[in-house]
């Protein structure tokens, strides 16, 4: 009567707290989630959660499925990571680069997973700002790069881990805080604070202003993502972030968060990988890891598009 991927839905539906990202974050329509939870609940003849409820409330039903999920999921997972281990050894390396500077949230915990469950594998993190990883990835001196930017290089393929929206941060008393959306021709006047990396890797200029020929009055860089929080709170200058970098402060009042765009301006991150290291048990492992953590602490992120 019950199978593996009604516990797994039923986890995804309390993560996400809705039907539609649920269906996102297990690569399904809303539709299919839908008849997927009508057939077990018709099969139980129970109700497993209250429709149209958010947060998702369980009845007694889908809480007592939830304990179960939360007793085998993990065992699940551990016994595939355990047959992974046997069927591809333990041993390897994963030096890895990061082009995002506010990837560490969920990346240190991914990490920090991995190095449980693959402790024989040599594991190095470089930061990507200093030098070029793409290049270096493809030489085979790095063996993945978490980037926002891909480039068509031989050898080397983009597994996307998730969908972000990108912000703009502006202080809470600011004109632009009561617009419903930002348009490019609102930041011809304002200093726009970005970290320190070239233009052509920002898509605040890419893919916003540049396409409608819009330039800041001013450019200033920060390194630091509280920094750049303080300037604009302080009424400094506005910055572009990840909506889930940008959620940590808005939710709490410090600054105001709004759409770029009627429609918004989405990204999706890659991991670039070498095509030789795809099938290698501790690198698919490290992808799965990496998803679910993200999904699990990140606000705001989906499925990839």
């Amino acid at each position: 009567m019950l199978e593996l991927r009604h516990l797994k839905t039923l986890h995804a539906l309390r993560e996400a707290d809705s039907l539609v990202e649920a269906a996102e974050r297990l690569h399904l329509t809303q539709s299919a989630l839908s008849h997927q939870f009508k057939e077990l609940e018709e099969r139980l003849g129970m109700q497993l959660f209250v429709r149209k409820t958010k947060p998702v409330r369980f009845t007694s039903a889908g809480l007592r499925l939830l304990q179960l999920a939360d007793s085998l999921l993990p065992q699940l997972r551990s016994a595939e990571r355990d047959l992974a281990r046997l069927a591809g050894g333990t041993a390897g390396r994963l030096h890895m680069a990061i082009e995002c500077h506010s990837c560490f949230q969920w990346l240190m915990p991914t990490i920090d997973q991995f190095r449980d469950a693959w402790p024989e594998v040599e594991l190095d993190l470089a930061s990507g700002f200093s030098f070029a990883p793409l290049p270096a990835l493809a030489r085979g001196d790095l063996d993945l790069v978490v980037t926002a930017d891909p480039v068509d290089l031989a050898g080397i393929t983009y597994v996307p881990l998730f969908t972000y929206e990108a912000l703009l941060a502006v202080d809470n008393q600011h004109a632009l805080s009561n617009k419903p959306f930002i348009v490019p021709e609102d930041l011809a006047s304002l200093t726009l604070i970005t970290y320190p990396v070239e233009r052509d890797r920002l898509d605040v200029f890419t893919r916003f202003l540049e396409p409608a020929d819009v330039e800041p009055a001013q450019v200033r860089t920060s390194e630091l993502t509280v920094m750049m929080m303080q300037l604009v709170a302080s009424g400094r200058g506005v910055c572009c972030l990840p909506n889930w970098a940008l959620h940590e402060y808005s939710s709490r009042g410090y600054v105001t968060a709004k759409r770029l765009g009627e429609k918004g301006l989405y990204c999706t991150l890659y991991a670039a990988i070498r095509a030789d290291m795809l099938d290698a048990p501790f690198m698919r492992d490290f992808l799965l890891t990496a998803k679910d953590t993200s999904f699990a602490t990140l606000e705001g992120v989906s499925a990839a598009r």
